[in-house]
Formats: C-alpha cells, structure tokens, sequence
C-alpha cells in the first residue's frame, strides 16, 4: 500500500468518496464505474476475504496501524486525513475510521447461483437500502443459499445496504434476476417452488406451508409501499401468509423475511 497524507481535496483518486450522502448519484456512479464503497474494517476485512478488489482506502491516522495488516500486499493509494477534512470530502462524520473504495465483481447468471441450492430468496422492486441489508443478514444467519434481486431493486453494495447488513451482503451469494416472465422461467427451469408472501383471500398460513414445504423454495418479497406486482404473483405457486392480530395487516419486509426463513429452517 502507498500512504498519502492528505490536507488538501485536491489528490487525483479523492472523488471516489464525494458526495456520500446524495443517494442518487451513488446508485448513478458507483455502478457504472464498478465501485462500491466499503466503511468499517470488519467490512473491508470480509470484502477482501471474499476475493473483492480495493481500489483505494480513506481513513483517520489512528486507523492506520490497525489495517496495515488488511491492506500492505496491495499496490493501492491509502489516504489518510483528519476527521473534519474526511468530514468535508464524504459529508458525514467517519465513526467507522475508514472505507474503501472497492471493485465490483462480475455478478453470476441467475441460473448458476440455483444449481445446488434449495432456499433463495427473491426481492423484486425493494428500494430501501435499509431493508435490502436486513434481508441479506437474515439470509445469512437463517439459513438460505442466495439472493436474487430484480432490476429495479435497490443496490444490495450501496454503502447502507452493506452496513445494514453487517457485511454480510458480501458473503451471501447474491445476483440481478431478469424481469418477469424471464426470471418466473429461471425459477422454474431451475425446479423452484415459488412463494409469495402476500396478502389474499386464498393465500395459505405459513406454518401450513412450511410443515410440507417443497424441497426448493423460492421466497418472493414485493416493495415496501405495493407489495408483489400482480405479474409477480401470477407465476407464484403458492400465496404465503404471516397470520397477524391486533388489527396489524403485516410485518416490514425485512421482518416478515426472518420470519419465513425461521419457519422454513
């Protein structure tokens, strides 16, 4: 690693931590440049240990000694600042001492990730960060094979995703799905039971479908406002419920995975 003090923002290699806190132009520039951002040591740590590649790491002095282990066999740019001039360049106090920019790596077909497993679970248009990440730890402490996520579902290597989740994200096999009716006929191909965990009339008790569960299951979770789009459950095999009292309707979504997973164990 090469250790440059900065006191300046003017160090060519900077940019990659401007701005984090305008989600919009993360979920702009970070995939489109292959980047994802790393913050904490644990979380860098369990990058690395998954084959993920730094580009460069930000952090405080006091940090530096404690990470020369993690970093020293890569040929990288390590910043090191003060907290108020780290402050200025990312927008947030850096209690976490450190982040790294880190390389994407290339994201497995969808059908690869299903070959040798027998519980995913598949988000389809989940826009909070913060529920992504609580889906991914979940999944990771309960039990499941992957994660599938659809096109428009938000980024499980957004910088809160991967907090939220403990860094598990980076340790959970993980891939975008094709839209439907593409990602209904990977599941299928792939000898996947789907189901869908949502609200009808028809739909059978979770303790009913997990004492006969099928021997892969698919567990599909819709957006935080809508729930499962209409096209989405009409490939569902089977319609899932959480039975709830007290005039509650249903869970958040990252609760109602736990849930499940815990009931399909």
């Amino acid at each position: 690693m090469r250790v440059i003090r900065i006191s300046t923002l003017d160090e060519p290699g900077l940019a990659d931590y401007s701005g984090l806190t305008d989600v919009a132009l993360r979920r702009v520039s970070e995939p489109a440049g292959g980047l994802y951002i790393a913050e904490s040591s644990k979380v860098m740590a369990r990058a690395i240990a998954a084959g993920h590649q730094p580009r460069s790491v930000l952090l405080q002095e006091q940090w530096l000694d404690a990470l020369r282990p993690l970093l020293d066999r890569f040929d990288i740019p390590v910043f090191v600042g003060d907290a108020a001039l780290l402050e200025s360049l990312t927008g947030y106090n850096l209690h976490r001492g450190a982040l790294a920019a880190m390389h994407r790596p290339a994201l497995p077909p969808a059908a690869q990730l299903l070959e040798n497993a027998r519980r995913v679970v598949v988000l389809e248009d989940i826009v909070d960060h913060t529920n992504v990440g609580a889906i991914f730890r979940s999944v990771a402490g309960l039990g499941a094979d992957a994660v599938l996520v659809t096109p428009r579902c938000a980024d499980p290597l957004y910088r809160r995703s991967v907090r939220v989740s403990m860094g598990t994200v980076l340790q959970v096999p993980w891939t975008r799905l094709p839209d439907w009716p593409e990602g209904a006929q990977i599941l299928a191909h792939a000898g996947f039971h789907v189901a869908a965990l949502a609200l009808a009339p028809d739909a059978v008790g979770l303790a009913e479908f997990a004492a006969n569960a099928p021997e892969k299951v698919a567990i599909l979770l819709g957006s935080e406002g809508d729930g499962l789009s209409r096209t989405a459950l009409s490939y569902a095999d089977s319609i899932v419920t959480i039975p709830m009292g007290h005039g509650v309707d249903s869970l958040n979504v990252a609760a109602a995975s736990a849930v499940t997973l815990w009931a399909l164990r």
